[in-house]
């Protein structure tokens, strides 16, 4: 029996230090998984973070390109209703000389052939342009703009009171504050 103590005592031993050798290995795999979840976790944060950024970025370059155009290009622009109407064509556009602020578009519609058409001075803020198809989209029906406050093209608003008058019609209109 006494050589079978150190036999024994050696397989208790080994048996000892492979079970804490497995416990370390399995404990440090777990860690493993845990920093490699945390990797992958900061990476998608990361991705989600650039990703916001561009689009921030291309939002912004969107909006400073929509900002300046020329008054000739958009002179003859088409605007539709939401449901792709024709609602007729931007034919000038009105300034406020203090602020250099376009204030309106003033849009022909209606008539036969260009015949009888109405003039509408639309604030520019209702107007929101459609880049993919290049038109501006106003939201009203045409029954309802065949309604608007408009003149015709040999009686135009020829002064600041004239303005005046029509803007606080126009802006009642369009429920557009001042």
């Amino acid at each position: 029996m006494k050589s079978f103590t150190p036999i024994i005592a050696a397989s208790f031993l080994s048996a000892t230090l492979v079970g804490t050798c497995a416990a370390d290995i399995h404990e440090k795999q777990k860690d493993l998984v845990e920093k490699q979840q945390e990797v992958r976790d900061a990476q998608k944060e990361l991705k989600q973070e650039v990703r916001k950024e561009l689009v921030e970025t291309t939002h912004e370059a969107n909006k400073k390109m929509l900002q300046v155009s020329r008054a000739s290009k958009i002179n003859g622009t088409n605007v539709k209703n939401t449901k792709g109407e024709n609602m007729g064509g931007i034919k000038d556009l009105v300034i406020d000389p203090e602020s250099g602020r376009v204030v309106y578009a003033v849009v022909s519609f209606g008539g036969i052939l260009g015949l009888g058409n109405k003039l509408f001075a639309i604030p520019w803020s209702v107007l929101q342009w459609n880049r993919e198809k290049e038109y501006y989209v106003l939201d009203l029906d045409k029954e309802t703009l065949k309604n608007a406050p408009g003149f015709d093209k040999n009686h135009w608003p020829d002064s600041s009171n004239k303005w005046d008058l029509q803007r606080e019609e126009i802006n009642q209109f369009y429920h557009v504050n001042p």
